[in-house]
């Protein structure tokens, strides 16, 4: 055998050992095969000279899957390590005290306060439409002279408004002088006709009290006066003239409106409710309101109508508050906010809103039992107000529950799993145990369920 063929051999030989150590370090134990005694006994030995003692690897996503050996998921996912220090029994789980640091983790105590909640609801200010007049005379005629002629002014009950001049008032004078004459004449005729005289001059007068004539207008007639040309209309209440149609010389027909008088010592504002906050609104409640105009100053009122129909683009309903507004302050188009203050004074138990952790089916707490050690325990919660959820049953006054840094002690813990053993101890179920040689599949519903959950 020459020199160079011994030299190839060599290097062929060299190569297949080179490519043997590779393959067993980087190919492991076969999948399957049996743990040996080293890897056995390395589960329950010291991890890492740190002194402390490594039971098993958990799921990294929470499920009901461990194993005694080093390992990942479906997805890639290293599962996580176990120590004994952290194994706390039931459905408890422990995070290191320096990583709670880290997180952030923020606890507090339950405690029992009165629950109120303020409800705000924003709207606009309207007139109030039952103080609303119209001047509408029920007779044809023409404006001769305007007491009010701007849009705005300020008027009184009985206040002259305008005079008007119509054929038809004339005619109706007359007729009441005839019927007049005709009664004096009939002074030594017998009471039958007497009476049905009278009835004929009460019912003159009354055609022109039913034009809107007031009393004091006709006193001159009464007297024996020539009918007037000419007579006055009067304003039927207290309020301002918001519109005015009235001209001078302007012929009217029965029910032209001429002016629209509105009372603004009361006023609405009409808002909208959503659907989830009806339950909280009340007819005869009291408010408070604000308006952008007037910051800091409140005014008083009371819930007076919810709509018995919800609006289906908004899911809303209108409420109308009404306001008193003696001053005048509140004036129709402004924008304002009602405040309205609902539930009880009596004490109830609460936590603060962050603490409550909702899986869709049911309502956790985390409860700090010290030590870094927490509890999954499901809770019944009441009504939500000022920031704090009552809590009607599952936990005691100064319990201390986790209210900042839940979702983070979910991913740094074994949480999910306690939740589930938590299912399974109020379900009277045993959890399974870990096998030395691969996963514990869960059972079709239980592994449904944490899906479900989370």
């Amino acid at each position: 055998m020459t020199t160079r063929t011994t030299i190839t051999l060599g290097l062929i030989g060299l190569a297949a050992v080179l490519a043997s150590a590779y393959w067993a370090v980087t190919r492991g134990p076969a999948d399957g095969a049996t743990i040996s005694a080293t890897n056995k006994s390395s589960a329950a030995t010291p991890a890492f000279g740190g002194g402390r003692k490594l039971l098993y690897y958990r799921n990294p996503m929470g499920l009901p899957d461990q194993s005694a050996t080093p390992k990942t998921d479906a997805m890639g996912m290293a599962y996580v390590p176990v120590y004994a220090d952290e194994e706390t029994g039931g459905s408890a789980v422990r995070v290191d005290t320096a990583k709670l640091q880290k997180l952030g983790v923020r606890t507090e105590m339950a405690t029992v306060r009165p629950l109120t909640q303020t409800l705000r609801i924003v709207g606009t200010l309207q007139p109030d439409e039952r103080r609303q007049s119209t001047i509408s005379p029920k007779f044809e005629g023409w404006i001769t002279q305007l007491f009010v002629s701007t849009t705005g002014a300020v008027v009184r009950r009985g206040q002259p408004l305008l005079e008007v001049y119509s054929p038809d008032l004339v005619s109706a004078q007359q007729d009441y002088r005839i019927a007049v004459r005709a009664l004096n004449a009939l002074s030594e005729v017998d009471s039958a006709a007497r009476t049905n005289m009278q009835a004929l001059v009460q019912s003159s007068l009354e055609r022109l009290s039913n034009w809107d004539i007031a009393d004091s207008d006709l006193v001159g007639l009464r007297a024996g006066e020539s009918p007037r040309r000419s007579l006055v209309l009067r304003a039927p209440r207290d309020g301002i003239v918001t519109e005015k149609m009235a001209r001078i010389g302007l012929r009217f027909m029965p029910g032209d409106a001429l002016y629209q008088i509105t009372d603004l010592s009361s006023v609405w504002l009409i808002g909208s409710v959503f659907e989830q906050d009806l339950a909280l609104v009340r007819v005869g409640e009291s408010v408070t309101a604000s308006v952008v105009a007037y910051p800091g100053k409140i005014f008083r009122g009371k819930v007076a109508f919810i709509s018995p129909v919800l609006q289906p683009e908004t899911r809303t309903a209108q409420v109308r508050v009404e306001l008193a507004n003696a001053a005048g302050l509140l004036k129709p188009a402004m924008y304002g906010s009602v405040e309205l203050v609902t539930g009880s004074s009596a004490p109830r138990l609460t936590v603060p809103e962050s603490a409550v952790l909702d899986t869709g089916t049911r309502q956790l707490l985390l409860v700090d039992r010290g030590g870094g050690q927490f509890e999954p325990r499901t809770v019944e919660i009441g009504i939500h107000a000022d920031g704090y959820t009552e809590i009607l049953s599952g936990l005691a006054e100064h319990d201390t529950v986790v209210v900042n840094g839940n979702f983070l002690i979910d991913a740094e813990s074994n949480l999910r799993a306690a939740i589930g053993g938590l299912g399974a101890h109020v379900h009277g179920a045993k959890p399974a145990a870990p096998e030395a040689n691969g996963p514990t599949p869960a059972p079709a519903s239980d592994a449904h369920s944490q899906h479900s959950e989370h």
